[in-house]
């Protein structure tokens, strides 16, 4: 494994345990001669997972819009930065660059990516591992809820466990290691 796409927010939370949660990983990941690719910024919980990896003397690819280039503050110390017309050539950049997929806590824009990410896993577009690094317990109400769509028969149980759930980043690292995709097709009829 190379690089593993990390899909963060650009703001900070308000728990220090989102920050240090990036901090470990970015630590982990350096330590494995892994290599991280986030979206760019040098705010909130991007900024410090990617200050930290550069520090760890691990590699940054930044993939930012230029829409938001300024609001959220490019960093301009990274390994490299691409700057790109829009968010799906972001998205498109980020997975070609990566070998596995996590989300640490954030919004609308970490919960899109990392879905994306699945769908096409799901879809058989990629093989490539996707998880979550679970937080204090931050997506345990998205875990019931793909709990709740296997129950209903929307989504079968195959694919809801290719969604990798870690603690932190040694097991993260380990459930990237271990995993083997699904063969089965998406469609449950």
């Amino acid at each position: 494994m190379k690089n593993v796409c990390v899909y963060c927010a650009s703001n900070v939370g308000v728990r220090g345990e989102y920050a240090e949660a990036a901090r470990q990983l970015a630590r982990h990941l350096a330590s494995a001669g892994i290599g991280i690719v986030y979206g760019g910024a040098s705010k909130g919980i991007m900024g410090i997972l990617a200050d930290e990896m550069l520090e760890a003397g691990g590699d940054v690819v930044g993939v930012i819009p230029q829409a938001l280039r300024a609001r959220e503050i490019a960093h301009g110390g990274l390994t490299e930065l691409h700057v790109v017309n829009s968010m799906h050539e972001r998205k498109a950049m980020m997975a070609e660059r990566s070998d596995a997929f996590v989300a640490l806590p954030g919004g609308f824009g970490t919960l899109e990516e990392i879905v994306e990410m699945l769908t096409w896993a799901q879809l058989q577009i990629h093989d490539k591992p996707c998880a979550l690094l679970n937080v204090q317990g931050f997506f345990d109400r998205l875990l019931d809820y793909l709990d709740h769509a296997v129950a209903e028969e929307f989504l079968r149980p195959q694919h809801r466990k290719m969604l990798l759930v870690a603690r932190d980043p040694a097991e993260l690292l380990h459930c990237f290691e271990t995993y083997r995709p699904p063969t089965l097709q998406k469609w449950l009829r």
